[in-house]
């Protein structure tokens, strides 16, 4: 799988000030331009652990004795650290966000250009959908998720729009999500609000 070239990626690593021979971490390795990037500065006694959780990720696995992929979310990272003896790092890098790939893969439902099942599981293997938030979550909570991972203020107004009509048979697409929430979508605005609930 093809992923976005990192932006500002030497720029990015130079903070690091990575030493060759210390321990550092990608929290968010996609298509692996960072960790690449950090093994090319580490001596034959650096190591590098990564953290990956969507299993498109496993396609760009570096062949490298100092580099470990670890298929899970970086939020485990003390405990999988501590699994492989690492007490201590000298650095963490993480590239927040949903990536150019995921957007460009229309079946992931990510994508505010093309229309897909309401998806947008960063890890596959989890059970909770956006199909499930937004056609399960009670309103309270669709208002909530809006405002606190969205930034939305008008999170309450787009929470009743949701549930009002869902009531028809439910909101299967991401194109549906969109027309439903098509008043909140003015045309200048547009693609930052549907990438804000996206986001949520």
């Amino acid at each position: 799988m093809e992923y976005h070239s990192a932006v500002m990626l030497k720029e990015t690593v130079d903070g690091l000030d990575i030493k060759p021979d210390g321990v550092y971490v990608d929290v968010t390795f996609g298509g692996g331009g960072h960790s690449r990037e950090i093994l090319s500065r580490l001596g034959p006694d650096g190591l590098l652990f990564a953290f990956d959780q969507d299993p498109d990720a496993q396609a760009n696995i570096i062949e490298d004795e100092r580099f470990t992929l670890i298929a899970q979310n970086f939020r485990y990272m003390a405990r999988y650290l501590k699994f492989y003896g690492v007490m201590e790092v000298d650095g963490v890098l993480g590239d927040f966000g949903v990536s150019s790939h995921q957007f460009d893969q229309a079946d992931r439902g990510f994508s505010t250009r093309f229309d897909a099942g309401l998806d947008m599981r960063m890890d596959q293997t989890s059970k909770l959908s956006a199909y499930e938030v937004i056609n399960h979550y009670d309103e309270a909570e669709l208002a909530r998720c809006l405002f606190y991972y969205g930034e939305l203020r008008n999170a309450n107004q787009m929470a009743a729009a949701i549930a009002t009509a869902r009531v028809n048979g439910g909101i299967k697409t991401s194109f549906q999500l969109k027309e439903v929430l098509a008043s909140f979508l003015p045309a200048a605005k547009q693609h930052k609000i549907l990438a804000q609930i996206f986001q949520a």
